[in-house]
This record gives structure tokens, sequence and C-alpha cells, in this order.
């Protein structure tokens, strides 16, 4: 399997871990906003495979707690589940990041035990998914699945929404909320602009903007906080 990128090391990316991030390229979803414009609509080009990353990754033991797989839609890939095995197998915990798009592939990985910990995004609430997502004919059942499934609680998840002031604002919010309802975590993460955005020219909401969202949601989940601002 082709690995598009690694970060050796993150204090940031596993929640109370000392954890590596592997990038892997391929989505399903254009976001314009999408920070990792160039894992989505044409995968850079690999800088390792699936044998050099477990071979980098047996090296790392008693050093790393944790391994990220984000992308990127890592579902996407028939081989995950075998390499989420492997990690496993030396030792690793393993967070997930997913777009939740394949339900029954995420399913299959959390009975497996395969992740211990999935962050999913929440791109906005449903009646404004289609054009934050930049699929106009999205289908949102696979979506509204996964959330289900992760309220069941079965394995350890948080949810997430990357705020921009093009695509969100308090109704959003107010429509989010009893979407999530009696999830554990749920973040509201900045908009920062980058070169590889896919969209230029977007802009973050103010501090008070995100503190306002977060009370919106509040009532309807049992932690929300704020990331990166």
């Amino acid at each position: 399997m082709e690995i598009q990128g690694l970060q050796k090391l993150t204090l940031l990316d596993y929640p109370g871990k000392v954890a590596c991030t592997v990038f892997l390229g391929g989505c399903d979803l254009r976001c314009p906003y999408c920070h990792n414009g160039e894992l989505v609509a044409a995968p850079a080009p690999a800088v390792m495979d699936d044998r050099e990353l477990i071979a980098f990754l047996g090296k790392r033991r008693g050093l790393l707690d944790g391994v990220c797989v984000t992308g990127g839609e890592p579902l996407l890939r028939p081989g995950i589940g075998a390499l989420l095995e492997e990690i496993k197998s030396l030792g690793y915990l393993v967070k997930l990041d997913t777009n939740g798009t394949h339900p029954d592939a995420l399913r299959g990985l959390a009975e497996k035990r395969l992740a211990d910990y999935v962050a999913m995004d929440i791109k906005n609430c449903p009646s404004r998914y289609r054009e934050t997502t930049g699929v106009p004919t999205l289908d949102l059942a696979p979506i509204q699945d996964s959330v289900s499934f992760l309220l069941q609680g079965s394995v350890d998840y948080e949810f997430r929404t990357t705020v921009v002031r093009e695509f969100h604002d308090e109704n959003s919010f107010a429509e989010i909320g009893p979407w999530l309802t009696g999830a554990r975590r749920y973040y509201l993460q900045s908009f920062v602009d980058r070169d590889t955005v896919l969209q230029p020219g977007l802009h973050p909401c103010t501090q008070e903007q995100l503190e306002r969202f977060a009370q919106v949601v509040s009532p309807f989940v049992e932690q929300v906080e704020l990331r990166g601002v």
C-alpha cells in the first residue's frame, strides 16, 4: 500500500498520546476548505509503502503510544484493515480519521478492535452538507449511519467540525446540536488558510463566533471545546 505522508511525531493529533500520523491519499469529498488538497483530487506521490511504514514503527516501539491514520479518506483503501492489524500487532493504539462516508468499513474495523479512537468530521448541518463537501449529489445516508454507529459508543470517538465563515453560521450549529444528541465529544476547529486549500479566499470565524457556536451545541453534547484558537 502506498503511503502519501508521514509525520514522525505529533503531540496534538491523538489526544493524550505521543503518536505519529500516517497520511493516505484519495478522498470521495471535495471540501473547498480542505487542508490536504494535495491528497484529494490527485494523490501526492508516495513517500513510502506499507512495508517501510511497519519497519519504521517497529523501531519506534516504546517511544510512541499510537498511530493516527488520516487522509484523504483512509476507508477508501481496500487494504486498510490489514494495515491496521499490522500496526496493532506492534502494540500501538490506532486513531482513525474519517469523513463517515463508509459506515460498513468503519463498523467492521471497530468490531475487530482495529481502531481504538475514531475522529469523524461533521462537515456541516445536514441541510448544508452537499454545499460544504463540494459534492452536489452526495448521499447523506451513509454519513448519518456512521454518526448513529459512533453514538452507540462501541468505540471511543470524537466529532469535529472545521468552521469556515463562508459555510457555517449559528443556524448550522442549531441543526448540528440535535443531530449529535448524546455525543461524548465535539470539537470546533478554526479554519486556517494554507497554500494547499482547494478553494482560495476562505476565512476563519472569530473566537467570539466560535464560542457562541459552542454554546449552541453544548446542551446536546457532553463535552464541547474549541480547538486551534
